[in-house]
């Protein structure tokens, strides 16, 4: 593992009354990998999210007391039990997300955020920022894949 610049470190301990950006979190040596500011970061990223997520639900809830019995024409009113349906399965989808996001707010909690179920290597900050409820590395995300596809699990 290289070795940080203690200015460098220094700096973004210096930097903990703003938060991060993506950039800045990418930046950071990997003597930082998971510190209190990263895990701050991931923390408010997955707030930002489940609140996003609890709002569309709250929207989906609105729209679909919509009454379709009052539209005459068949064709329209089956268009729009079709985006109903639709809008179900991509809440069920968010629901399911929600629960992976709980499951990832507990694992920074318990300290064990960032880092590989499987091998419990450092899943990596590029994969966390794009995926934050990541449980596997790339690496066991693949091999899992992998079986599943030739085993059919």
């Amino acid at each position: 593992m290289p070795q940080a610049d203690p200015k460098l470190a220094s700096a973004w301990k210096n930097k903990s009354g703003r938060e991060l950006t993506d950039a800045e979190v990418l930046a950071m040596p990997e003597s930082e990998y998971m510190s209190d500011q990263q895990l701050e970061f991931f923390r408010a990223k997955l707030e930002t999210l489940k609140e996003d997520l609890l709002s569309n639900a709250g929207e989906t809830t609105e729209h679909l007391r919509e009454d379709t019995t009052i539209v005459p024409d068949p064709a329209d009113r089956a268009t729009i039990e079709e985006e109903h349906a639709l809008e179900l399965r991509t809440r069920d989808r968010e629901r399911k997300l929600l629960k992976k996001i709980s499951q990832a707010l507990t694992r920074i909690e318990a300290g064990d955020y960032g880092f590989c179920d499987e091998t419990g290597e450092p899943i990596g900050l590029g994969r966390l920022i794009a995926r934050p409820t990541a449980t596997l590395s790339l690496e066991a995300q693949q091999r899992r894949e992998l079986k599943q596809k030739l085993f059919g699990d």
